[in-house]
């Protein structure tokens, strides 16, 4: 990582400009100590009352008003066009865990977009926030105590096998990739390990079960390199 911006020992919040619901905003910014905005993330932050400790971004979709309203040591204009705000954002935070809310809902494109990033960064636990899901990059293994019936997908960025217990359709010997198989609305028959062989799986599932899915984010003790 090159001269973070940010840097906590917690959980930092990262804002993007998709706005969504705000009492999840809300709550999730009662859960973190240090808030991010990635460019117009910043005006839903200032929708619901808070300012955040970072402003990072091409700064092409702030509005001007809520660019004043950040400290001007707290702006941090990033002008090169060959990355999105989002992976922008990513490079300029040093933390164990950044949850990452307002990327999930908008333009299909820039969903498609976060996607890419998170396979991009498989070496950094990073999960995105929607109304109803959360995605992430899984590392080389990890636990979820899943109760049985819970909706799990598996969607490649590239080619990747892996092994599963506890899922009602296993993954064992099967190369999962974006123009053949996927492993799309599977569901956990029980706890649920997922073994992967290489980067380029994401997890999707219910919202509900975000704090488990950052738990276990954290408490693996398996870790990607940095690409």
């Amino acid at each position: 990582m090159n001269d973070p911006i940010v840097r906590s020992q917690e959980p930092v919040l990262l804002v993007g400009g998709a706005h969504g619901d705000n009492a999840q905003l809300l709550s999730l910014l009662n859960e973190v100590g240090t808030v991010v905005a990635a460019d117009s993330g910043a005006d839903w932050l200032r929708a619901v009352g808070c300012v955040p400790d970072a402003l990072i971004g091409d700064l092409d979709s702030v509005s001007a008003s809520t660019r004043a309203a950040v400290p001007p040591n707290a702006v941090h204009h990033i002008a090169e066009q060959d990355s999105t705000d989002f992976e922008k954002a990513i490079r300029a935070i040093d933390a164990p865990l950044i949850l990452g809310i307002g990327f999930l809902g908008g333009q299909v494109d820039h969903l498609l977009a976060a996607m890419t990033v998170l396979a991009r960064y498989p070496d950094r636990a990073i999960v995105l926030i929607g109304d109803t899901d959360v995605v992430a990059h899984l590392p080389p293994h990890i636990n979820l105590p899943l109760a049985a019936g819970t909706r799990v997908s598996l969607y490649p960025m590239r080619p990747v096998m892996g092994a599963s217990t506890g899922l009602h359709w296993p993954i064992d010997g099967l190369e999962l990739s974006p123009g053949g198989r996927v492993g799309t609305s599977n569901r956990a028959a029980s706890p649920v390990s997922l073994t992967v062989q290489s980067t380029g799986m994401l997890i999707i599932l219910p919202v509900s079960e975000r704090h488990l899915l950052q738990q276990a984010l954290v408490a693996s003790d398996d870790r990607w390199p940095a690409l």
